[in-house]
């Protein structure tokens, strides 16, 4: 495992330099035991000052090949709060990649800061040197916070960066359909049909993923109840789709079929687990669990919880076309294979009547250990 820090202004202490007492609290409260507690390979701090870049770059795990995950731009209450989310998704990255079937292990970078910032092309030029730095061991694209032309931003800086415009672009579009297929998965598993009409499902957060996912719901039949921070969003499914909009927080509460989480993570917790009233949780959100004893939860009240880096790699398989040099046809085509993946992962977890989260992480171990043989003999 290995650190590096362009500045030695330290990002875990609010962009000042660190006093002695400063760095041994750190150290006392565990953060290199934090670093390790998932055997990341490599986590890297870059600051430049001069334009108000901040970002955390980690890669957890690249037995299987290259790490590959986005890059996410948001404003986090404090830095441990950025270090902790960049750790957990970049560990996600290589389960998801694991369980996908690709040759790829798991990244992830954030930048901390407003991500309705106009000072892009100097934040995200600063951000292409940090994973130029890399040399090809991590590779990214985009995220929340971030799009295809600020993508084009750090394609400037290095050659290792993919989802750009005019190639794979937005991978919405193929999460989402990687999302439906793994929906209709639980839905043969839980009631014998892979049929969608007439059940009501719940999607949290109606951005890019969730708008595609609402499309072909509402094609098959399906009942929408939606919800987002952004009320010009839920107007737009409403009136496409025919979709009844709630609060942020009503969503929980709404008597459904199944609940899609589409927006950010930590949304199945001791909260909303007191009010969800759903047979399945299957949607495109990372880290929906804010802790796996959540999982555990889900799985003793009897609700089918699809693991979200399961059945949300479409979006992964999109930019992994650009590595692999796969047509949009391929990328689709391996997208639908999500729906044996979670059958796979659901039959796994009837079998050793375990959490689906653990089935999967299961699934994940085991091709990582039978690719690391594979390199020793």
């Amino acid at each position: 495992m290995k650190a590096q820090a362009k500045s030695s202004e330290s990002l875990l202490h609010g962009g000042s330099t660190p006093t002695r007492a400063e760095i041994t609290k750190s150290l006392d409260d565990g953060l290199f035991e934090l670093i390790g507690e998932h055997r990341h390979e490599q986590v890297s701090l870059w600051y430049e000052p001069e334009c108000g870049y901040r970002g955390v770059v980690a890669i957890h795990n690249t037995t299987l090949g290259p790490a590959l995950g986005g890059t996410r731009m948001w404003t986090y209450e404090n830095d441990l709060e950025a270090l902790v989310d960049v750790l957990r998704l970049s560990r996600g990255m290589t389960y998801k990649a694991a369980v996908a079937g690709l040759n790829l292990g798991g990244g992830k970078s954030v930048i901390i800061g407003d991500p309705n910032s106009k000072n892009r092309e100097a934040i995200f030029r600063a951000h292409g040197r940090h994973v130029d730095s890399m040399a090809g061991r991590y590779i990214t694209a985009e995220d929340v916070g971030t799009s295809p032309s600020d993508m084009e931003f750090v394609s400037r800086e290095t050659k290792h960066v993919v989802g750009l415009a005019g190639r794979s672009g937005d991978p919405s579009p193929v999460t989402a359909l990687g999302v439906y297929r793994g929906m209709q998965a639980c839905a043969k598993a839980l009631w014998g049909s892979d049929s969608l009409a007439g059940k009501t499902v719940t999607v949290q957060g109606v951005g890019h993923v969730g708008y595609y996912l609402c499309k072909h719901l509402h094609e098959e039949g399906a009942t929408l109840v939606v919800s987002d921070i952004d009320n010009e969003k839920v107007k737009t499914v409403v009136d496409e789709f025919g979709a009844s909009g709630v609060t942020a927080d009503g969503i929980y509460a709404v008597d459904a079929d199944i609940f899609a989480p589409c927006a950010l993570g930590a949304v199945i917790n001791d909260n909303t687990l007191k009010v969800l009233n759903v047979e399945i949780v299957a949607g495109a959100a990372n880290n929906q669990l804010e802790d796996e004893r959540h999982g555990d939860v889900l799985h003793e009240k009897g609700v089918l919880y699809a693991p979200d880096y399961a059945i949300n790699a479409g979006g992964l398989i999109n930019v992994n076309a650009e590595v692999e040099g796969w047509d949009l046809e391929r990328s689709h085509k391996k997208a639908s294979e999500i729906y044996d993946t979670i059958l796979k992962v659901i039959q796994l977890a009837t079998d050793e009547n375990i959490p689906t989260y653990r089935a999967a992480d299961r699934l994940a171990e085991a091709r990582i250990v039978e690719a690391t043989a594979k390199k020793k003999a």
